[in-house]
């Protein structure tokens, strides 16, 4: 897993890097490289975290 992803637990809210109209997502699971975020205007994603470092939004 790159980046934070490794920290990333249930109930955290991030940004995906390369999709930000997908605005804020809540983290749902986070289990061998697979996290799953509920974003505000995307929906339910599984993000490979292998591939994508998303990022830990601290302003709301």
């Amino acid at each position: 897993m790159i980046g934070i992803n490794a920290i990333l637990e249930p109930g955290m809210l991030v940004r995906h890097p390369a999709q930000p109209d997908w605005g804020i997502g809540q983290v749902q699971s986070n289990i061998a490289s697979r996290i799953t975020v509920n974003f505000r205007e995307a929906g339910k994603i599984v993000i490979e975290g292998n591939h994508i470092s998303l990022e830990i939004v601290t302003d709301k």
